[in-house]
């Protein structure tokens, strides 16, 4: 026990260190080259603050592009009324972000884990940089992390916290990829996620107007300057292209001729993709203890890398999810794993410090573009290939599961870990 305490300290440390950096950013004392990220906070969120507190969600906003449960992340800071709003929220992401590899530390030192899980969360959201601490991802990811974890042992807790992640920002739902529908408790996580959504769901509409509203205002929206469509018209600008650059619906965006067409060859993309998901989990011969955390890491870097929109913070997801998969000892997702935090790297250069090239579409901000999106790409082709590979038996002989007995999520006998 002590020896596990002593192994404790060296990422204590390392997170304690690098997030007193991120916090020195975000307070503006640390000043970063580009825009400031943590308007989105102090003007944005707090303009939704305001008027949340009057007992609506913003109606009239279509930047408010956020499931109703987003609602308590953005009401939060009013949890510490001792500090001005942007403070509070930096405050609670710090907490979140603790909380966070706290989860990692107890899950690194179970049998058959390890702490590999807890550095890569330390590394990823300090690559990140300020972005990190500026949005609400991180305490979306905090949720998504614990669904994971809770699930080998509490599928009705994992089942809930889905359901939550997902009302908080879609995305969690996800972690439902992997997830069989046989087995008792397997079931128990099915059905915990489906009556708390729809519980959630109606309980956020009864509250206050306007907590669908959100499903409609995303549908004129144009290519993120910052997607793998947006490379085309990077590039394009260069061949005497005449589109803009505008800020549309919260984010810079290309709008302009060719645009609708790159939109919808994204969506085909992300069709695609989930066309590949569904093949992937009718032909899957074995599910095992890591293929839940696997099939999310996989299904979210697959939806991420083809959207339209590829916001920064949107990189915090990729990096919680592939640290559960390291934290996994049996896991085949190590070198997936290792592109995403490359990737993060690369955004922090592109967003904020480059961005003005990105913005301007030259050279240095278009390379930093290919770069990340392309290791984007390379990860997600890498992610699928082992997924579908450790679900096939081809991955080699198995060791028979002695004693066998039911996997919490998949339902299937599996070997204790």
């Amino acid at each position: 026990m002590a020896g596990g305490g002593r192994g404790v300290w060296g990422p204590v440390a390392a997170w304690a260190v690098t997030r007193t950096v991120v916090m020195l950013c975000v307070l503006r004392v640390l000043v970063l080259p580009g825009p400031d990220v943590t308007t989105d906070v102090s003007v944005i969120y707090q303009g939704w603050f305001e008027v949340l507190k009057s007992g609506s969600y913003p109606l009239n906003d279509v930047t408010w592009q956020y499931p109703p449960a987003a609602a308590l992340a953005v009401l939060s800071p009013g949890l510490l009324p001792f500090l001005d709003y942007a403070p509070a929220f930096f405050a609670l992401v710090l907490a979140a972000d603790a909380v966070t590899l706290a989860l990692f530390l107890r899950a690194g030192r179970r049998p058959g884990n390890r702490p590999a899980g807890a550095w890569a969360w330390i590394v990823g959201v300090a690559l990140l940089g300020p972005t990190a601490y500026a949005r609400y991802d991180l305490m979306v990811t905090a949720v998504a992390v614990a669904a994971l974890f809770a699930a080998v042992r509490r599928p009705r807790v994992a089942g809930a916290l889905i359901a939550f992640g997902a009302l908080l920002k879609v995305w969690p739902a996800l972690l439902l990829t992997g997830a069989a529908l046989r087995g008792r408790r397997a079931r128990a996580l099915w059905r915990t996620a489906a009556c708390v959504a729809a519980g959630l769901t109606v309980a956020c509409v009864a509250a206050a107007p306007g907590a669908l509203a959100f499903l409609t205002f995303q549908r004129d929206r144009g290519t993120e300057i910052e997607s793998l469509g947006g490379l085309v018209f990077h590039v394009a600008r260069h061949f005497g292209w005449s589109g803009q650059v505008l800020l549309n619906y919260g984010s810079v965006e290309f709008l302009g001729p060719g645009v609708p067409l790159v939109s919808t060859v994204a969506m085909v993309l992300s069709g695609a993709a989930l066309g590949w998901l569904v093949l992937w989990r009718v032909r899957a011969g074995e599910l095992t203890g890591t293929t839940l955390c696997e099939a999310a890491f996989t299904a979210t870097l697959l939806f991420t890398t083809t959207s339209r929109v590829i916001s920064p913070q949107y990189l915090l997801w990729l990096v919680g999810l592939a640290a559960v998969c390291l934290t996994v000892r049996a896991g085949r997702q190590g070198l997936p794993a290792v592109l995403v935090l490359l990737a993060t790297g690369v955004t922090l250069l592109e967003f904020p410090v480059r961005f003005a090239d990105v913005v301007a579409s030259a050279p240095p901000g278009i390379a930093l573009l290919a770069v990340r999106n392309g290791l984007l790409v390379a990860a997600s082709l890498l992610a699928c290939r082992r997924l579908w590979v450790s679900t096939r038996g081809e991955a080699g002989p198995r060791v028979a599961p002695v004693p066998a007995r039911e996997d919490p999520v998949t339902g299937t006998a599996r070997h204790p870990v």
